[in-house]
């Protein structure tokens, strides 16, 4: 059988017969291994382990896969995992993907199953924490490799489960992110031998209706840059500014000069952009004028073009401004994860299988979201589709739920088993997409 290829696929009209004969099998399955995924989630939400150092979570995952029968790679981008699991039949490979990754973060509140993990985190003493719902990632991904696995005959193509590392970037000691889990897999070759021609992975969500997918076509998340502008000045007394060049008054002034980018430059009918300074250092006493300052802070777009403008406008505004204050700025702009971007024939073709696992009334689309996501190094290589699983307890309102990335992040875990279901279901749908339609 000649397998076809993923355009071909998506040309192909989505006929009701490619809903896999699995599904029923598969949602059976889910559901009995609910409490296996919450047990598995609990444990490594008490033991989190930052980027690159997923060494206990590693171990765990590799030796499930390995209990499965799944052939096991391990330390692929320092501490990922990767299974392959060839089905009985030929066809196309699927890749699966959930992130390891905690946060520095010290967590607050009183669950049985806290955190209380330290590390050392650019040279500072803090608290790790999976405050951003890793943990629920990768224990349903283990879940879905265990259904699959048990479903080895019947699959028609080959699985490849992705357990990655560091999606929240690795930091040299000056703060600067150096390194992306997923931009280092798929230069080692993860999405290669077999070669991989969809990738699917879902994003729990603390503030969205409990067990509610959500989606988005076309860019789905922000790309992400980090932002370093240096002013030199010239120190002077606090008494007598006239004889000095205040670099802190130039700094001020491109604070203020970035925020017309969004406002003035940014057309923001088509796509938001974000400016953010997040934080300036200068000066060490009162009445000293400093000979310097630096500033850094975060950069959000939404497109090639406009990542482009705005960079080119930040080092406009910044140097112009510091020049007519008789100073001088030296910008520079690191290069972080590209957009998030949902291939729209891929979500056409694939969103039946969401609305089969959840109905379509708890499938829906959302707005763009201007956090990142390293899973766009996968998607700039092939088509792939990322998604959101709901998680707020049914008795919080969204403004209620503390935000991911903070020391309350909660997760409900009533509805884990929906991701399980949607991600096992995406895989074998896809498969039977690919298969020759029989002639009648």
């Amino acid at each position: 059988m000649k397998k076809l290829t993923f355009i071909a696929l998506l040309a192909a009209p989505f006929f009701a017969s490619a809903q896999s004969s699995l599904k029923p099998v598969i949602a059976q399955k889910a559901d009995a291994l609910k409490d296996k995924v919450i047990t598995w989630r609990r444990d490594f939400h008490e033991h989190p382990e930052l980027g690159n150092q997923e060494v206990r979570t590693a171990g765990i995952v590799a030796a499930h896969l390995r209990s499965l029968g799944i052939e096991v790679q391990e330390k692929v981008g320092y501490t990922g995992v990767v299974g392959v699991l060839k089905g009985g039949k030929p066809g196309p490979v699927v890749a699966l993907r959930a992130d390891m990754d905690g946060l520095p973060v010290t967590e607050r509140g009183s669950l049985p199953f806290k955190s209380q993990v330290t590390a050392e985190f650019n040279g500072q003493k803090t608290g790790v924490m999976h405050a951003c719902g890793h943990d629920s990632h990768v224990a349903i991904l283990m879940a879905v490799a265990e259904i699959l696995a048990s479903e080895k005959a019947n699959l028609a193509g080959t699985v490849k489960f992705i357990f990655q590392p560091a999606e929240e970037g690795v930091y040299n000691d000056k703060g600067e992110m150096i390194l992306s889990g997923a931009e280092l897999m798929v230069k080692e070759g993860v999405l290669e031998n077999p070669k991989v021609d969809v990738i699917f992975g879902l994003h729990i969500a603390a503030g969205s209706d409990n067990g509610v997918l959500e989606y988005k076509p076309g860019a789905t998340m922000a790309a992400v840059d980090q932002l370093d502008i240096k002013v030199k000045g010239k120190q002077a007394h606090g008494a007598s500014p006239w004889t000095g060049i205040d670099p802190i008054v130039i700094s001020s002034q491109i604070v203020m000069g970035l925020q017309t980018i969004v406002s003035r430059s940014v057309n923001i009918t088509e796509d938001p952009a974000i400016v953010t300074v997040g934080a300036i250092h200068s000066g060490i006493r009162q009445n000293i004028i400093p000979e310097s300052s630096h500033m850094i802070g975060t950069i959000r777009t939404f497109g090639v073009e406009q990542r482009q403008m705005v960079h080119q406008r930040i080092k406009e505004i910044a140097t112009n401004i510091a020049e007519s204050g008789g100073g001088k700025a030296e910008v520079t702009i690191g290069t972080g994860y590209p957009v998030t971007y949902n291939n729209p024939q891929l979500v056409e073709k694939m969103l039946p299988t969401l609305q089969g696992v959840n109905g379509k009334d708890r499938v829906r689309t959302i707005a763009a979201h201007t956090g990142a996501e390293d899973f766009s190094f996968f998607q700039q290589k092939i088509p792939g589709f990322f998604f959101f699983l709901g998680a707020r307890p049914d008795n919080k309102k969204a403004d209620e739920v503390a935000g991911h990335h903070t020391p309350d992040f909660h997760l409900d875990e009533g509805h884990f088993q929906v991701g399980v279901k949607a991600l096992s279901s995406l895989v074998v749908d896809y498969m039977d997409m690919a298969q020759p339609k029989k002639k009648k």
